[in-house]
């Protein structure tokens, strides 16, 4: 899998022009966001890539935009808008927008080129990085996607500041997840400061790039990356998108995992209720907590879930994960 570049600067939207001009040789540029990003940011985008033709195709936030309907309005409206298969894509949004963007850049003319600009934090540390894009399906989340690298990804962390509290938290617990599988730095910052820098987003970063180059197509070590997430997915799609963010999902699913740790004697009680600790310090989780009994079916569908059983991830203390195959009758 080639390699891309991954810029984190600080107004780094600014150097925008400079690092699309090194990739792409044309005028016309295409842009799929959603509607809060463009309300915040249009003018400013147009303003720094005053040398384009701009072109925006707008979608509803939220994860029901991950939806074969909406991937359909976005392609057609970029071919209506006059795209060509060397023309330029560039995802700016959060994590939604950078999964639907890039499946669409993925499978249009059989790949458009395009580049990732994540605006929330949860998609600077997690989603924008590695490859993966999709969309969801009613029988499961991300059923249906490719792996497909952008040219480049350009992180701006003056996009935070303009993030609520809770989607600031959101992004949190993927920078959690990722002290908890391969950083003990970067856990223990996490447990003392709930503010982050550029720096502990790149610490996150190494923690995902790591995993992504030893295993791009997720066949063994990058299914670490996945703690917290079969039934995090799970939990999201029973109550329809619409009750918990993806960042609050995974916690409750990173709870249920070191339960499952727990059982198989692989985790211990004190990293358990340290988890807990911090996940309801940071409004992640509330208790009562969510029961693995009420989320068992809707894993089924789970990409994880293979002939051979479900490979599912536990931590055994801090910066380690490891891979443990489930039956049913195992949870």
């Amino acid at each position: 899998m080639p390699r891309y570049d991954i810029y984190i600067e600080e107004n780094g939207l600014l150097n925008l022009p400079k690092y699309i001009k090194d990739v792409y040789a044309y005028d016309d540029i295409y842009i799929v966001t959603d509607e809060t990003v463009y309300d915040l940011y249009q003018q400013k985008v147009k303003d720094i890539l005053v040398d384009f033709n701009i072109f925006f195709i707008v979608v509803k936030p939220g994860e029901k935009s991950k939806s074969l309907k909406t991937y359909h309005k976005v392609i057609k409206e970029l071919v209506e808008k006059g795209i060509k298969r060397n023309h330029l894509m560039i995802a700016l949004g959060g994590g939604v927008v950078g999964d639907l963007a890039g499946f669409a850049a993925s499978t249009l003319y059989r790949g458009v080129p395009f580049i990732q600009i994540p605006t929330t934090l949860l998609a600077q540390v997690d989603s924008s990085i590695g490859g993966k894009v999709g969309i969801d399906l009613e029988e499961g989340k991300n059923l249906v996607g490719s792996f497909y690298n952008p040219l480049f990804v350009l992180i701006d962390a003056a996009f935070l500041k303009t993030l609520t509290k809770r989607e600031y938290a959101n992004g949190l617990a993927e920078m959690i997840k990722a002290g908890l599988i391969g950083d003990r730095r970067l856990y223990h910052h996490l447990i003392e400061k709930d503010i982050v820098t550029e720096e502990e987003i790149t610490m996150a970063i190494q923690v995902k790039r790591g995993f992504v180059l030893l295993d791009p197509y997720d066949h063994k070590e990058r299914m670490y990356l996945n703690f917290g997430h079969t039934f995090g997915h799970a939990i999201e799609m029973k109550h329809a998108y619409e009750t918990y963010k993806h960042g609050e999902a995974i916690s409750y699913g990173m709870l249920i995992a070191l339960e499952v740790g727990m059982k198989h004697h692989d985790t211990k009680q004190e990293l358990y209720n340290e988890v807990k600790a911090l996940l309801l310090s940071r409004g992640l989780v509330k208790e009562p907590l969510l029961k693995i009994e009420d989320y068992k079916d809707e894993i089924k569908n789970d990409k994880k879930n293979l002939a051979t059983g479900l490979h599912f991830i536990v931590v055994s203390k801090v910066g380690e994960a490891k891979i443990i195959n489930l039956k049913d009758c195992d949870f």
